[in-house]
C-alpha cells in the first residue's frame, strides 16, 4: 500500500490544509489510511511556518537576565498575527507527545473533554525549584489540583503538603506521605478537621486570632504553631490579605495570649496572594517577618520556622517570571534574616507545580455565525498620531480587528459563537475564580485546514455547554474558520480548575489521560504506582497512612 508523501517545506498555512484535505480524503484500496502519528509531521511544519506569531518575546532565561529579543519580521511574516487566543506556540519534544496524546484520543473515538497530564513537568518544576530555591523546603498547596498521581509524583520527589481540611489531610496521608511532611494551612480551621489533624499528627498548623488560639488550646494543644501576618498582596491576581492575617499591631497580643494558653509558636506564616506579579511583594513580606521574629525573641519565645506561602507563577510569562521572583526572595531572606538564626524555611506553591502538567481537549458541539452592534469609534486623535491611525487596518471603517470586511449594515458587525463541552462551570471556573485568561490553540484533526486566524476572520466567543448565559470561556477569540467535531485545546490547565469544577446541568468533568514518557517504562509510571498503591491497599484492607514512601 503506498504512503502519502510528506509536505515540501517552506508550508504555509494554506499549503498545509490542501494537504491535510488530500492526506483524509485520499482512503481508496492503494493508499494507506494515516494514523494519528502521520499528522505530526505535518503540525510540525505549520507551527514552523506559525512560530513567529508566537504571542509575546521569549521567556526570560533561569540567570534572571531576559533572552535576546527576536529578529524582527517581515510583514509578510507576520501575516494574519493575532494576540488573541488561537496563536501557537513553538513545537517542542514534550509538546508533541501531548498534541499526538490528544490525536490519539481523537481518532479512537473521543466525544467528551479530556485532560493529558504530564507528570514530568512537575518533576522539571521540582528541580527548578530546588536550584532556584534550595533553602525553601516546598509544601505543594493540595486544593490546587488533588490529583492522586500529581501528589505521588510529588512526594517522591520529597516534596512536602500544604492542606486546608480533612479531607486534604485524608488524601495525602492516604498514599503514604508521613504526617511530619504536612502543613495544615488553613488559618481557621473547623473544629472536627482540628481533632482529625490531632489523631494523625499533623502538629504544624497557623493561626491569625484569639480565638483560633483557645479553639487550638482546646483541640490540639501540642500543636506547632505559625504566626500568619497580612502582607501587601495587592499585585496577586486572588488577593488573600482581605480574609486572612494578622495586622502588625496585633502580633505582639496574640503571642502573649498564646503564652498564656502554653501553646508553642514556632514561626511566622505570611502570604503575598495567589498568583503574585510583584517580586516587591515578598521583600516586604520578609522584612514585616523579621520584625516579628524580634519580638518574640525579645519576649524570651524565639521562632524557627518562617513560611513565606504561595505566589509562585505556574508559567513564565514576560512580565513575570519565576527565576525573577526567586532571585527577590533570596535577597530579602539573606537581608533580614542571618544564617545565625538558623532559620527553617518553607512554602506552599500551588499553581507553581501544578500549571503546566495539565493540558485540556475539549470538542467543538455547536457553531452560530452572529450579527453583533459594532463597538462607537474612538475620540478622534488630537495630535500628529491621527494620520497614522487612519492608515491602520485596525481603523479603517468597515473592517475588525482581523483585517475582516464587513459587509453588514452599517453598524454592525459579523461574529462567530463556538459552542464547546467543558466551561465555566467546568475547569473553566478558573476564569472567574482565578481571574484566568487561558490560551487557546486548534487541535489538527481532520477537516482542520488553518491553525491560526488568516487576515479577514471574524472574530469569535467561545462558549461552555451549560444553560446559563455567563458560560463563556473566551469573549474575544481570534481562531480560524472551524466545524462542529473541530477540538481545541488549553495548555496550563492544571491550577484550581477541575478541582473547583461542578456538574451542574449534568455536564461530567474532563477525564485524565496520563501523558507516558518515552523514556519512562510503563510500571514507573507515578500514575501505574498510584493505581496499584490504591488497589492493593483496598485488597488488603491496609490502613492508608501505614504506606511509606
Amino acid at each position: 500500500m503506498a504512503a502519502i508523501s510528506a509536505p515540501r517545506l517552506p508550508m504555509t498555512s494554506d499549503e498545509y490544509g490542501k494537504w491535510r484535505r488530500m492526506l483524509w480524503s485520499q482512503r481508496g484500496p492503494n493508499v494507506a489510511t494515516p494514523s494519528y502519528e502521520g499528522l505530526l509531521p505535518c503540525y510540525r511544519h505549520a507551527l514552523a511556518r506559525c512560530e513567529p506569531l508566537a504571542r509575546g518575546p521569549p521567556a526570560p532565561t533561569r540567570s534572571n537576565v531576559p533572552a535576546p529579543a527576536p529578529a524582527p519580521q517581515t510583514a509578510a511574516d507576520n501575516e494574519g498575527a493575532s494576540e488573541s487566543a488561537g496563536a501557537t506556540r513553538p513545537l517542542t519534544a514534550r509538546r508533541e507527545l501531548v498534541v499526538s496524546k490528544m490525536l490519539a484520543g481523537v481518532a479512537v473515538g473521543a466525544e467528551e473533554p479530556f485532560y493529558i497530564v504530564d507528570l514530568e513537568a512537575a518533576q522539571e518544576r521540582l528541580a527548578l525549584w530546588r536550584e532556584l530555591l534550595p533553602d525553601i523546603e516546598p509544601h505543594y498547596a493540595a486544593k490546587c489540583n488533588g490529583d492522586p498521581a500529581l501528589l505521588l509524583t510529588l512526594a517522591h520527589g520529597g516534596c512536602g503538603f500544604d492542606c486546608a481540611s480533612k479531607a486534604e489531610i485524608e488524601e495525602v496521608l492516604a498514599l503514604g506521605v508521613p504526617a511530619s511532611r504536612l502543613l495544615y494551612a488553613n488559618p481557621i480551621k473547623q473544629p472536627s478537621h482540628l481533632r482529625f489533624a490531632a489523631q494523625r499528627g499533623v502538629n504544624l498548623t497557623v493561626f491569625d486570632g484569639e480565638a483560633e488560639l483557645h479553639k487550638i488550646a482546646s483541640l490540639h494543644p501540642a500543636s506547632q504553631l505559625l504566626l500568619r501576618i497580612a502582607v501587601d498582596d495587592s499585585q496577586a491576581q486572588c488577593v488573600l490579605s482581605n480574609k486572612y492575617g494578622a495586622p502588625p499591631s496585633d502580633c505582639a497580643q496574640l503571642l502573649s495570649v498564646a503564652a498564656e494558653l502554653r501553646l508553642n509558636v514556632v514561626g511566622v506564616s505570611f502570604h503575598v496572594g495567589s498568583g503574585s506579579s510583584s517580586g516587591d511583594a515578598f521583600r516586604d513580606a520578609v522584612e514585616r517577618a523579621a520584625a516579628v521574629f524580634k519580638q518574640a525573641a525579645a519576649a524570651g519565645a524565639p521562632m524557627s520556622i518562617l513560611d513565606v506561602g504561595g505566589g509562585f507563577p505556574g508559567v513564565d510569562t514576560p512580565e513575570v517570571f519565576f527565576a525573577a521572583m526567586a532571585a527577590s526572595l533570596r535577597a530579602a531572606l539573606t537581608l533580614h534574616f542571618p544564617k545565625e538564626w538558623g532559620v527553617r524555611y518553607i512554602a506552599e506553591p500551588g499553581r507553581f507545580f501544578a500549571a503546566s502538567t495539565h493540558t485540556l481537549a475539549a470538542s467543538i458541539i455547536g457553531k452560530k455565525i452572529v450579527k453583533a452592534p459594532r463597538p462607537p469609534p474612538a475620540p478622534p486623535p488630537s495630535d500628529a498620531s491621527a494620520e497614522m491611525e487612519s492608515a491602520s487596518v485596525e481603523s479603517k471603517e468597515g473592517t475588525d480587528v482581523n483585517g475582516a470586511d464587513d459587509t453588514s449594515s452599517e453598524g454592525v458587525q459579523t461574529r462567530i459563537n463556538y459552542y464547546i463541552n467543558d466551561g465555566l462551570y467546568g475547569s473553566f471556573n478558573c476564569v472567574l475564580y482565578d481571574h484566568a485568561s487561558p490560551e487557546c490553540e486548534v487541535l489538527p484533526t481532520a477537516g482542520v485546514t488553518s491553525l491560526v486566524a488568516p487576515p479577514g476572520t471574524p472574530l469569535c466567543s467561545v462558549w461552555g455547554p451549560t444553560c446559563d448565559g455567563i458560560d463563556c470561556v473566551l469573549a474575544d477569540a481570534s481562531l480560524p474558520d472551524l466545524s462542529v467535531g473541530a477540538w481545541l485545546f488549553f495548555p496550563d490547565m492544571g491550577a484550581y480548575t477541575s478541582c473547583a469544577g461542578s456538574n451542574f446541568n449534568g455536564m461530567s468533568l474532563p477525564d485524565v489521560i496520563y501523558l507516558q514518557s518515552r523514556a519512562q517504562p510503563a510500571a514507573a509510571h507515578p500514575a501505574t504506582a498510584c493505581a496499584a498503591m490504591l488497589e492493593q491497599m483496598r485488597a488488603d484492607s491496609i490502613t492508608p497512612n501505614s504506606w511509606q514512601i
